[in-house]
């Protein structure tokens, strides 16, 4: 089995309604039910980061995201599939899950 990062892409935090939420929930059981289901969080707003860059001498330290962007990472799952196909499907049910547009990655083998 294969590990994939579905992405959550929003442009608020926090707006998920009780309907929302709810499906979320009953994916993550299916997930979970199949043998899917590895991790699954919300992240808090890009205004609560901090970047940081070591690359240097010392470490800078930034409030905020590394970037000013529209749109944004607001929660993910991890998931294990046996191949791309059905990561795509279960990809495809927590976009419907949570009423949101998502991004599937697989990890680097």
């Amino acid at each position: 089995m294969a590990k994939y990062f579905i992405s959550v892409i929003d442009r608020a935090t926090g707006t998920a309604d009780q309907g929302e939420m709810a499906a979320v929930d009953v994916f993550n059981d299916k997930l979970r039910a199949d043998g899917h289901f590895v991790m699954a969080v919300g992240l808090a707003a890009p205004s609560a980061a901090t970047t940081i860059d070591a690359r240097g001498q010392s470490a800078v330290v930034t409030d905020g995201p590394f970037a000013e962007l529209e749109e944004y990472l607001s929660g993910f799952w991890i998931i294990e599939a046996p191949d791309r196909e059905t990561a795509l499907r279960l990809a495809s049910e927590g976009s419907k899950a949570c009423n949101r547009r998502v991004e599937l990655r697989p990890f680097h083998q």
